[in-house]
């Protein structure tokens, strides 16, 4: 009687399997939707347009979206924008070259190193605490009213917070997995190459996207200061003379930087980091 319950039980209990899984509640995000961060943006534009249709906007103040393209096309074939484009991300780009690879370096220095971190942490802490906008006036005195301060400026505003993701990144490392290292006896180069590198990277973007969206917030405020040219100088003109139109036309290229340089270092931390499994992958 006993056999004849259990083996009864079991197509029911198998018949019950089915119905527990189709009833699962699904807990992930769900699969990723194709250019869903321009949607946000996207929606802002359509609002943009559709309250300066309305007559909802002031358009001295906030000009009509056709109007700016207007203004931005005029400033492209008969003003100075695409030199003053050229010349902002020049700037930007030496400035996060050099803040990148020092960034890099003294946290490879801070992290593999007690004798590092002791001469290293506690002076970028300082830094850190610092506004770096503040230093303006220290560097333009020690460098010069050129492009060198500005250069440096942007570099410190780099440096930062990829120094202090990288370091977290390798802190957080698992001790086990340098215990795993030294008794299969790695070389120093094997471990930095096969536990150290993959174990810091997903710190490493986190500061590197800080990092890109850090030299355009510096450099829009560094070409105000003695620039003949660039974004921000051409900001700063157009407010001496009330043009709101070039005003935002210089804000929208500095977003249109900002989101294409962040989608660019999104695109390659899913490559480089294509073996993680992860909520957003």
């Amino acid at each position: 009687m006993t056999a004849v319950t259990t083996t009864t039980a079991a197509p029911a209990r198998a018949a019950a399997e089915p119905g527990r899984v189709r009833r699962r509640r699904r807990l992930s995000p769900g699969r990723r939707l194709p250019a869903a961060r321009l949607t946000g943006p996207l929606l802002l534009l359509v609002l943009w347009a559709a309250a300066s249709a309305a007559g909802a906007l002031d358009t001295g103040a906030v000009p009509a979206p056709w109007t700016v393209l207007r203004t931005a096309g005029r400033l492209w074939t008969g003003g100075t924008l695409p030199t003053d484009i050229l010349t902002s991300l020049e700037r930007a780009g030496y400035g996060f070259a050099i803040g990148l690879a020092a960034g890099v370096l003294l946290a490879l220095a801070s992290g593999l190193s007690r004798t590092g971190e002791a001469l290293i942490d506690g002076t970028v802490q300082l830094n850190r605490a610092i506004p770096t906008l503040g230093l303006i006036p220290l560097f333009i005195l020690w460098l010069g009213i050129g492009e060198t301060f500005k250069v440096a400026i942007i570099a410190i505003v780099v440096y930062i917070p990829v120094y202090l993701n990288t370091h977290a990144a390798l802190s957080g490392i698992d001790d086990r997995y340098v215990e795993l290292a030294e008794v299969q006896g790695l070389s120093r180069f094997a471990f930095v190459r096969q536990v150290v590198i993959p174990g810091a990277l997903p710190g490493f973007f986190v500061g590197l996207r800080l990092g890109v969206t850090g030299s355009w917030l510096g450099l829009v405020v560094l070409e105000q200061i003695n620039a003949t040219n660039g974004l921000g100088y051409m900001m700063f003109q157009a407010q001496n003379y009330g043009q709101t139109d070039v005003i935002l036309v210089g804000l929208l290229i500095y977003g249109v930087f900002g989101l294409v340089s962040d989608s660019v270092v999104r695109l390659i931390e899913r490559r480089v980091l294509s073996w993680r499994r992860t909520l957003s992958s």
